[in-house]
């Protein structure tokens, strides 16, 4: 039988009442025994001495546990209601340490792939940031707590930019080097990592080299418009049932639909089509993902916040549906 999640009911205790978590998801002690250990957990990563651009992010977390409120449990096109088939819990805000990059990636790491209370050694590891440095770390987690595949964790990448470059600054671990460094690390493989969105100008032409010499599909915005579903579904059955973690810059969405971010870059997906693509990877077999780059003094209306959310709701579902269907 699946564990479930118990959710305040929203007809009795109003959304806009109580401590906000992350979907009205329990703390870890709140949730039932048989309901333990729980099969996520989701957590802030409220750190961004990683941003080349604007910085905020750090503030993400709350923005997204707030606008996260109002997400309902029931998927509408998969037909899975989400606290029926997982156990999910908020597990709070993992230590940073707001000067250094590298220091708060060993931080989250070591928080991260630790037994929080209420979960254990299976329970999968969602960071809501926080820029995007932060995925280095919860990448790290969850390839200690899912087996250390050989070859490292298969990537579905969603940005404007490929992150992939060495150094900034002199700074090599800041948010543009976190897919370099995780390939360096052999937490994930290059060759089963496919990148979705990339667009606007680039610092140089040979930007992408490394990233496309190491073996990563990159689909870039244009690509999206003529043939990407199709190379999508070839990536997705070249992978099959590999372990694949979910990376999702918000900054992939068009910043008419997402403001709320540090490195805007125009003419990209709006809200509807991001979600739809992450409908579409039903099936694959997500271990962890990180949902970042919410900006909340950029997002005046608080949209970003509300789109983090419900990618957030999205990421879920999609193992909510992956155990329904086995």
């Amino acid at each position: 039988m699946a564990k479930k999640t118990v959710l305040p009911d929203a007809r009795v205790s109003p959304r806009f009442a109580g401590v906000a978590t992350f979907c009205r998801f329990p703390l870890p002690e709140q949730v039932a025994p048989e309901n333990a250990p729980a099969d996520w957990a989701v957590y802030g990563a409220p750190f961004d001495g990683g941003v080349t651009y604007r910085p905020g992010a750090r503030f993400g977390p709350r923005a997204v546990r707030e606008a996260s409120q109002y997400v309902k449990p029931h998927h509408l096109e998969h037909g899975v209601t989400l606290t029926e088939t997982l156990s999910i819990v908020d597990a709070g805000d993992a230590p940073v340490a707001p000067y250094s990059c590298r220091e708060t990636q060993d931080l989250i790491a070591q928080w991260a792939a630790e037994g929080r209370p209420g979960c254990d050694e299976s329970t999968k590891m969602l960071a809501v940031g926080g820029d995007h440095s932060i995925a280095l770390a919860n990448m790290r987690a969850a390839w200690r707590r899912h087996g250390s595949p050989a070859g490292g964790l298969a990537v579905i990448h969603f940005d404007s930019h490929i992150d992939t470059v060495d150094t900034i600054w002199g700074e090599t671990h800041q948010h543009g080097s976190v897919f370099r460094r995780a390939f360096e690390e052999g937490v994930a493989d290059p060759t089963r990592m496919v990148s979705i969105g990339i667009k606007g100008p680039l610092n140089r032409a040979d930007d992408l080299n490394f990233a496309i010499d190491a073996g990563v599909r990159i689909i870039t915005h244009t690509d999206w418009r003529a043939d990407g579903p199709d190379r999508l579904r070839d990536f997705l059955s070249e992978i099959a049932a590999a372990r694949a973690y979910i990376s999702f810059d918000i900054d992939a969405v068009d910043p008419a639909y997402a403001p709320g971010t540090g490195t805007p870059s125009v003419g990209g997906f709006t809200s509807a089509e991001a979600l739809t693509i992450l409908r579409s990877l039903a099936g694959v077999n997500v271990v962890g993902a990180d949902v970042v780059e919410v900006l909340p003094d950029r997002d005046p209306a608080g949209v970003t916040a509300l789109l983090a959310a419900h990618i957030v709701f999205e990421i879920l579902c999609l193992d909510a549906v992956r155990r329904a269907g086995s």
